[in-house]
């Protein structure tokens, strides 16, 4: 297969992995107001078999997803799950656990993968169990207008850089600039600590 026609075939799962969030959407309606009923089905389970060739299990999964998406969405600021199975690594957490675990995940830099997010969800877990410290407060929602809007400049920069397939700015270059801003934070903070 030519480097090209994988790219070009990556590019389309790419740009229809978000569509998860909308399956998930609309089969949650379709479900909780029962509008299977008027094609005549009685289970929603039967529905989606026989409609969509969708197990009962994968529906539940897509619906549970976009639950997750919504309850980020208001912390999110753009940075969300980009796929089903990223968003599913949070599903057995409280929304409220969701939402922390989440941005905590974001704040860590790692990349944004299934794999790396379950793992983090496992370490968050443990260490919760193993600290009973009082949680500090959560400050994540105290944002200016202007930085907001510088963050949500850089995160269309990096989602541009994906679908350029970062050939303008490398990956590396992204992850050490968001380095760089992170040091600069940190230092910061050392700063006000020591004050």
């Amino acid at each position: 297969m030519a480097e090209n026609d994988l790219s070009d075939l990556e590019e389309i799962i790419e740009m229809n992995q978000s569509k998860f969030y909308e399956i998930g959407k609309a089969l949650r309606r379709i479900r909780d107001q029962r509008l299977y009923r008027q094609l005549l089905f009685k289970k929603f389970e039967t529905y989606v078999k026989e409609r969509w060739d969708m197990a009962r299990s994968h529906a539940y999964r897509l619906i549970e997803a976009s639950k997750i998406i919504d309850n980020l969405s208001p912390i999110g600021d753009g940075i969300l799950p980009q796929n089903e199975s990223q968003a599913r690594a949070l599903a057995r957490l409280k929304p409220e656990d969701q939402r922390s675990v989440w941005r905590e995940f974001i704040a860590s830099g790692e990349e944004m993968n299934a794999l790396n997010i379950r793992k983090f969800v496992r370490m968050r877990k443990k260490k919760g169990k193993s600290s009973d410290a009082p949680k500090p407060e959560d400050l994540t929602d105290v944002i200016s207008a202007d930085y907001k809007m510088a963050v949500m400049a850089m995160i269309e920069q990096i989602r541009l850089a994906q679908n350029d397939r970062w050939r303008s700015t490398s990956k590396q270059a992204a992850l050490f600039w968001l380095q760089v801003m992170k040091g600069k934070i940190l230092s910061a903070l050392n700063e006000d600590d020591r004050a």
